[in-house]
């Protein structure tokens, strides 16, 4: 096991574990003095992570930088006083905006029979559409969705019948963990491999047989090419979290979808077993054969 290498931090009263940890990467002291270096050139924080990327090669799956990603660690950075970022320029709000109903997405005509499934991407002319649908009827309502993502609207005969987006995977599962048979540097290195579900709405005035079935079904089939036209890599694997005190699991089931095991209710940051969050069923869906050997590779 590597030993810690231990430094003072010159700007504050701390001691320094390194390598220190932040969004699931290890920075080194060299790199936290480059962090240092780039904040005395009083560059603004976007152009600051944007750097720091490009010197480290810190990149996405397809190649982009994930300025993203930095600037989450960053922040946490400056929050545990290890540097002092330099004010940003607008406040950092956008997690508290959240979508006002409008006409747009008032009650439509019951449906009880759907015929022939579209599906259809959801793009920036849509976007503020989708949002305020999942807003107005999904019970966890809405939150932007982390990381590579892809949403989608689900029509027949141009009635608009439910909504699903998909988001980068759970950070640790163990159940999951434990079915795929990975150690944790692979699974750090190949997480990106698996897609979350985390929204999926079937409008409350739909009440067709079988629909949610048949829409993860088609979903399925479709997300492997739409991910590799967007991101440039095939996912392997997709994943969900069913609360289990609202939902059975029915449709996942259904479309054979697998039940690997429950969360233990617990936060990432519940360190004192104080089990809050509701339990949820934790279900995976291959992607390709092979998934195992290709999450483990």
């Amino acid at each position: 096991m590597e030993t810690p290498h231990i430094a003072l931090d010159t700007e504050g009263p701390f001691l320094l574990l390194f390598p220190m940890r932040y969004v699931g990467r290890e920075f080194t002291p060299t790199e936290m003095d480059l962090i240092r270096g780039l904040i005395a050139q009083r560059v603004n924080r976007t152009r600051l992570s944007r750097m720091f990327c490009e010197e480290t090669e810190w990149r996405k799956p397809d190649g982009g930088l994930k300025e993203m990603s930095c600037r989450v660690a960053l922040l946490k950075m400056h929050r545990d006083g290890h540097i002092e970022l330099p004010p940003p320029k607008r406040p950092a709000n956008n997690h508290l905006k959240r979508p006002t109903p409008t006409l747009m997405t008032g009650p439509g005509p019951e449906v009880t029979r759907a015929g022939v499934l579209s599906i259809e991407r959801v793009e920036e002319k849509t976007s503020a559409l989708w949002n305020e649908y999942i807003e107005r009827y999904h019970y966890l309502g809405y939150a932007p969705l982390p990381g590579a993502q892809m949403r989608y609207f689900v029509t027949s005969e141009d009635r608009l019948l439910a909504l699903l987006g998909f988001g980068a995977a759970a950070w640790k599962c163990a159940p999951r963990d434990d079915y795929i048979g990975w150690d944790s540097g692979t699974r750090k290195r190949n997480l990106h491999l698996i897609v979350n579900n985390a929204r999926f709405l079937i409008l409350p005035w739909v009440k067709s047989k079988n629909l949610a079935s048949r829409i993860l079904s088609l979903c399925a089939k479709r997300i492997v090419h739409d991910w590799h036209e967007r991101y440039h890599y095939e996912p392997a694997l997709l994943e969900t979290f069913v609360e289990k005190e609202r939902f059975a699991g029915t449709c996942y089931k259904a479309s054979n979808w697998r039940r690997v095991g429950d969360t233990k209710g617990r936060g990432k940051l519940d360190v004192h077993n104080e089990y809050k969050l509701p339990v949820k069923s934790v279900w995976l869906y291959p992607l390709r054969k092979d998934f195992k050997e290709w999450l483990r590779s």
